[in-house]
């Protein structure tokens, strides 16, 4: 089964895919933290990144390892683990700029196929991100948008990062100004053919993750002849 979780930023996609894909003993892929290995890469051979091909090129030639084990993620960026780094706030200020790169899009979209293509034979995989629904793997099994209001996105977010490590400016452009640049690129505001919407404004995690996996059930059984 495949199981694809959109959503714009502080939704809760990380938090619940991860859970369903414990719950489920499914694999678990964040398509986000691939954008952001590309951009912390990028960064660090001082490119500009406004330069799409240089860009691109960097995106091709990447050497890149993520765990798909929901219980032990990591990221490695050409031999160097970059989990930590990739969440800094100054890289999250820039990474839209990597995210709407067109060739880049088109070379992480086909190594989250292949990562979810090998996932198959052990069951399946829940995959996160924007547009996994619609793009990615619209043949998905079970499709869910998850929402939430603005303030509860802007409260998730900061809950998530260390106290005092980014301002509540620096937060509102985590979640807003990116959020409008990359629907320039990605449909992930209204739920794509297919996909179940789910407002997790006033739910708590426990009670998301119960609610995508009893759909996965559902559809599971659906799929049984």
């Amino acid at each position: 089964m495949i199981i694809a979780v959109d959503g714009p930023s502080g939704s809760g996609k990380s938090s619940t895919a991860r859970g369903v894909a414990t719950r489920l003993g499914l694999r678990y892929l964040d398509t986000g933290a691939m954008y952001r290995a590309v951009t912390w890469s990028a960064v660090e051979r001082g490119l500009d990144l406004d330069d799409t091909e240089a860009v691109a090129e960097r995106a091709r030639e990447l050497r890149l390892e993520l765990s798909t084990d929901p219980a032990d993620q990591f990221v490695v960026a050409d031999g160097t683990d970059v989990a930590a780094a990739i969440r800094a706030p100054e890289l999250s200020a820039v990474v839209s700029k990597i995210a709407t790169n067109l060739q880049v899009r088109e070379e992480l979209i086909r190594r989250q196929r292949a990562i979810i293509d090998a996932a198959r034979p052990t069951g399946g995989i829940v995959v996160e991100g924007r547009d996994i629904a619609t793009v990615v793997a619209p043949q998905a099994e079970l499709k869910v948008l998850l929402t939430a209001d603005q303030n509860a996105r802007m409260a998730r977010r900061g809950a998530e990062l260390a106290a005092g490590s980014v301002t509540a400016e620096q937060l509102r452009d985590q979640i807003v100004r990116r959020d409008a640049d990359d629907a320039t690129v990605s449909e992930f505001q209204v739920a794509s053919d297919g996909a179940v919407t789910i407002d997790s404004t006033y739910l708590s995690l426990d009670e998301v993750i119960d609610a995508i996996s009893r759909l996965a059930k559902e559809a599971e059984t659906r799929e049984v002849p």
